[in-house]
């Protein structure tokens, strides 16, 4: 052994340590080109196969060249009775030289194993290779014996490696396979909607968000994703352009994690006043095995916007003195004088017990629809806490969701506490062609009296909430309906439409008095995929009519609301709507148009006209205008016109971080003043750069 530092010297970039006992061993494991070599040559020739086949694959990353780093590195590997190469731990200075490492020994075939008393044997390597690389010598491996131990100190020693035997594997996309949610993204969902809308395939579209699994099979995201990586090879380049920010994977586990902003400055012209969002969050999402899968992020945000937006985020403040509800955010406590301090938090787990099942527990928004617009269920409210069931078979998809909602009004507060109330709904979509889609929707609201707590009857996934309703008192719950249906014509064209009835009654939804319990919508909408054969032009026409005094309820409590906003359209009920959409996307540039006419019916509340014409979800029904003749958007009948466009570039595809300019073109024009409705125009102007993660709300 004093002569080891010498051998080591000479023996250039490779030195082998057996960590078995060699003297244990009748057989050294034996590559293909040494299987004639006598049992005395096989260490030899093993060493120095092993030794040619490194130095002629590793490829030294160019980080490492770059930085001109000399060294080495020490791996820890085992050749199992099955002959087979495993990487057990890696000691580097570089992780490009870790995953290197990995790779090479990953190409290595299967040889014979070492053999023991006549049986196959396993046996564990340590090799040092030096950096920069010097072809192999031509003297033999060292091979430094372990004497043996006893049983109890081998177990003990086994334990004390455990944690430098945990294995670290590149990330290789494993979001794209996961049981993840995709976070709710018009310009994202845009992209692969062509690819899940083509004529034949049986999938469905309109629960939403979709999982990565389910999509993946149509839209191939790491294809689609590599012609816009950029050839970035510095760790920076790599992390701002193409990669998340931390990756984790080990045997059957993964993680990513990255920080994220959503940072706007813009100007409402029309009412002098400067804007801006700045938001500051961190998400990270994961799998544990093949079946679980997790997702959270937290945002803290604060931010003053356009004045229209402003006045109605003071609108919705809830009961306890905080000053407002961003819509589709949260709860906003004072920042700075007039500006609004709004926190966040969302998140999912995932699990899939086999491909028919899938269950989510978690805090956060669902769509049910193919349009802009749902009347069933968007994404247009505050985060709320759900637990969701989706069954998926033959030409069927099953799902459930139960939520927790919150009323915060004053007038339904106890104790400082604000009001809470359940939602169990179900939706059955069913591929009757492989043309034709119909879906079958159907929900129930109950609130929190009397101690009821969760409604155990509600948890019966099949049975018609209808009749719950009544088995549990006259007003025990606020049932609705719905239905809707898709039809591809082509793989580039497709309608598709919803029908909301709430509280169903046959009798005054088909005599045509206008009933005030006539509480129905409908939505009709078409998508033009690859529009006149311009590829990533996607055009959308869709006209929205919702009836007064729809999704509100004689309790009040029981409306089709969470945090003062619409589980359902944005404009809430008693008005029609039409809406034109154009999106383009090129690679990493994107770009849509939005326009909107609407005609909405508003209550005047005020000392001459106090009633409730049934525009605001949260009214009082039984303060109705009328019992019959009633229209849609009656009451302060408002003309409204909104005008968006956007255009921007996507930096990072991994953590879909853009950047991008806005301007949005207002006018709103009533035929009566009042203090909460009057005329006003708005232009606003808005560049920034945000991690999408969620749809913002600007067109009310």
């Amino acid at each position: 052994m004093k002569n080891f530092p010498c051998l080591l010297f000479l023996l250039g970039s490779f030195v082998v340590f057996a960590q078995n006992p060699v003297s244990e061993l009748e057989k050294y494991p034996v590559f293909e080109r040494c299987s004639e070599s006598s049992i005395s040559d096989l260490e030899y020739c093993f060493n120095s196969t092993l030794q040619q086949f490194v130095y002629s694959n590793f490829k030294v990353p160019e980080v490492v060249s770059e930085e001109t780093y000399s060294g080495s590195l020490t791996v820890l590997f085992e050749v199992s009775k099955e002959g087979a190469f495993k990487v057990l731990y890696v000691d580097a200075f570089y992780d490009e030289l870790k995953d290197e490492t990995r790779r090479v020994f990953g190409l290595l075939p299967k040889i014979t194993p070492a053999t023991y008393n006549g049986n196959p044997s396993f046996v564990q390597f340590t090799m040092l290779v030096s950096i920069p690389l010097v072809a192999p010598g031509t003297k033999p491996m060292v091979i430094e014996e372990v004497s043996e131990t006893h049983s109890e100190e081998k177990k003990v020693d086994s334990l004390t490696n455990e944690y430098d035997s945990l294995e670290k594997f590149p990330y290789e996309n494993e979001a794209y396979s996961s049981n993840i949610n995709i976070p709710l993204s018009h310009e994202q969902y845009t992209r692969f909607d062509p690819a899940l809308n083509r004529v034949g395939i049986n999938n469905h579209t309109a629960q939403k968000p979709y999982i990565y699994s389910e999509v993946n099979k149509y839209y191939d995201f790491e294809a689609e994703n590599k012609p816009l990586l950029k050839n970035k090879t510095s760790w920076f380049g790599r992390k701002l352009w193409n990669e998340h920010m931390v990756t984790l994977k080990g045997k059957d586990y993964w993680l990513t994690l990255d920080p994220g902003v959503d940072l706007q400055v813009g100007k409402d012209t029309d009412a002098d006043i400067s804007t801006y969002n700045n938001t500051r969050l961190a998400y990270l999402q994961g799998g544990l095995g093949k079946n679980i899968s997790f997702f959270a992020v937290v945002y803290e945000s604060q931010g003053s916007f356009a004045e229209y937006f402003n006045r109605t985020t003071r609108s919705l403040r809830p009961d306890g003195g905080n000053p407002g509800i961003v819509p589709g955010r949260g709860i906003a406590k004072e920042f700075k004088g007039d500006d609004f301090d709004y926190p966040v938090a969302t998140g999912h787990i995932s699990y899939s017990p086999s491909k028919w099942f899938n269950v989510q527990l978690g805090h956060g928004k669902n769509f049910i629809g193919d349009g802009y617009r749902s009347l069933l269920v968007s994404d247009n409210a505050s985060p709320y806490p759900f637990f969701k069931l989706n069954t998926t078979f033959w030409k069927l998809k099953y799902t459930n969701t139960w939520m927790s909602l919150r009323d915060v009004r004053p007038e339904v507060t106890e104790d400082g506490s604000f009001r809470t109330k359940f939602i169990a709904n179900h939706y059955l979509s069913y591929n009757v062609t492989k043309r034709l889609n119909i879906g079958l929707f159907e929900s129930v609201i109950w609130q929190n009296d009397n101690d009821r707590g969760f409604d155990f009857n509600y948890i019966n996934p099949v049975i018609f909430y209808r009749a719950i309703e009544f088995s549990t008192g006259s007003r025990g719950g606020n049932a609705l309906i719905g239905l809707s249906a898709k039809y591809k014509f082509t793989d580039q064209v497709n309608a598709y439409g919803q029908l909301i009835i709430d509280e169903f009654s046959s009798v005054n939804v088909f005599n045509g008095d206008g009933s005030y319990k006539n509480k129905t919508g409908y939505q009709i909408g078409l998508k033009y995929y690859d529009a006149f054969k311009v590829k990533g032009l996607y055009l959308q026409g869709e006209y929205n009519r919702v009836r007064p005094y729809t999704y509100s309820h004689n309790t009040i409590v029981l409306n089709y609301g969470h945090n003062n906003q619409s589980l359902a359209h944005t404009l809430g009920a008693n008005f029609s709507e039409f809406i034109a959409i154009a999106r383009y996307n090129r690679g990493r540039v994107f770009g849509d148009l939005k326009l909107i006419f609407a005609k909405r019916g508003f209550e005047f509340n005020n000392d001459k006209d106090d009633f409730f014409y049934g525009a605001d979800i949260y009214g009082d029904e039984d303060n109705r205008v009328r019992d019959l003749g009633n229209e849609v958007a009656q009451g302060n009948t408002t003309d409204f016109f909104h005008a968006e466009i956007e255009a921007g570039y996507l930096i990072n595809p991994a953590t879909n971080l853009k950047i991008y300019g806005s301007l949005i073109v207002r006018d709103f024009k009533p035929e009566s003043f009042t203090v909460e409705n009057f005329k006003d125009n708005t232009t606003w102007f808005n560049l920034g750069i945000r991690t999408d993660l969620f749809n913002w709300y600007y067109d009310f």
